[in-house]
């Protein structure tokens, strides 16, 4: 049996899960313009799984790196969220 499977399956649930109150929270206390971070800590994780040997830490960082890219995406609908009224909005950011 392949037991490793399970684990990034499992991995990978728990990653993506994580990255939902990330990307709410993100919007909120930073807007937007964010984005950056996602897209480097992204290439971060991607780069750094090509380089651990373990296949576990490797596919969580893989992941991660995509999750984090797929956050951008979020990021921008989050805000048309907001705009929605569906989650409340920062009432310290001064709206454009």
């Amino acid at each position: 049996m392949n037991w490793q499977s399970l684990a990034v399956g499992a991995l990978a649930f728990l990653i993506i899960g994580l990255f939902h109150p990330i990307v709410i929270k993100a919007e909120y206390y930073f807007s937007k313009k964010v984005w950056p971070v996602f897209l480097a800590a992204g290439i971060l994780c991607l780069w750094e799984a090509l380089l651990v040997p373990g296949r576990i830490v490797s596919s969580a960082l893989s992941v991660t790196g995509f999750t984090c890219w797929w956050s951008i995406l979020e990021l921008f609908e989050q805000e048309q969220r907001v705009k929605k009224g569906w989650f409340p909005a920062n009432p310290n950011r001064k709206n454009k």
